[in-house]
């Protein structure tokens, strides 16, 4: 029988995660408690991948499932996390394979996964989308032809996800994510890379005005990241600085969460730092509805 928890912060707070978890999900002994799981679909962010102290990428056990998962598991103590995601991942790539040598298509691996357990999967969440544009950017130039068809990309193909995701277990709660803004960072670099900052919200308000309309449309909670990070925010107002410089408060805010203002090797990387891994956590788990986490 599925478990349906409501989203919310436990304590006021998120728990921090201080220890490895269980990732997959194992069958249950016999005469145990029986498990609900939690599904967690997308790319890098779901594996909770970050730099190491040598800049090599690797996932941990410090990423936002982990938070949310530690959160929910104090109200459903059977639960167990199935972490399917791929760095690396695009919409496309999801549906058709080519990056998860494990498993090969993650749609098709999530979709037997909730044939096979539908009753017992309290939620999903999945991210994805990032992919289709990130590499749309280089230096302090902006591909735009590249962010068009990463965003008509995410525009076919997120629906199709969504319809078959919710075909292989009908009425599974599913919760998706829009995106911080990890470009902010070049405002750092003089007045090109403030201009390309100043794009980069363009374009990031446009990716995720994508996502939230689909998600919307498939009636999908969405995690607002975004404003978690601030990342429309290019006010002063909190005084930030950064080497003795004010800054606006969304370029404060992206180095303070991800590894974007890092020093090499580590940096700059696109991805979460622990203390943004449990904002996105948040995030997910401020959605105020029920059936929810």
């Amino acid at each position: 029988m599925r478990k349906k928890f409501r989203i919310g912060l436990v304590g006021g707070t998120a728990l921090m995660v201080g220890a490895a978890l269980a990732v997959s999900a194992v069958p249950a002994a016999a005469g145990a408690q029986t498990p609900h799981y939690y599904l967690a679909l997308g790319d890098s962010l779901s594996q909770g991948y970050q730099p190491n102290s040598n800049g090599i990428g690797v996932d941990t056990d410090q990423g936002y499932v982990d938070d949310v998962y530690s959160s929910e598991l104090a109200n459903d103590s059977s639960l167990q996390v199935e972490k399917l995601g791929c760095p690396g991942e695009t919409t496309k790539t999801f549906m058709d394979g080519g990056i998860c040598p494990i498993y090969g298509s993650q749609l098709r691996a999530a979709s037997r996964f909730l044939r096979l357990h539908g009753a017992d999967t309290s939620f999903v969440t999945i991210d994805i989308g990032a992919n289709n544009v990130d590499n749309c950017v280089s230096g302090l130039a902006v591909n735009l032809p590249c962010i068009n068809k990463g965003v008509n990309q995410i525009k076919k193909q997120l629906p199709v996800i969504l319809s078959t995701l919710e075909a292989a277990d009908p009425g599974v709660p599913i919760y998706g994510m829009n995106y911080y803004d990890p470009f902010l960072a070049a405002y750092l670099d003089g007045s090109s890379g403030q201009q390309l900052a100043a794009l980069s919200l363009d374009l990031a308000q446009e990716v995720n005005t994508t996502l939230d309309t689909i998600y919307g449309d498939y009636n999908v909670p969405v995690a607002d990241v975004a404003d978690a990070f601030g990342t429309y925010d290019n006010t002063f107002t909190n005084g930030d600085t950064i080497g003795g410089n004010p800054v606006p408060d969304d370029v404060y805010n992206i180095c303070a969460l991800t590894y974007m203002c890092a020093p090499s090797p580590v940096g700059p990387n696109i991805h979460a730092n622990p203390t943004g891994y449990q904002t996105i956590a948040n995030a997910f788990l401020a959605i105020p509805i029920a059936p929810a986490l």
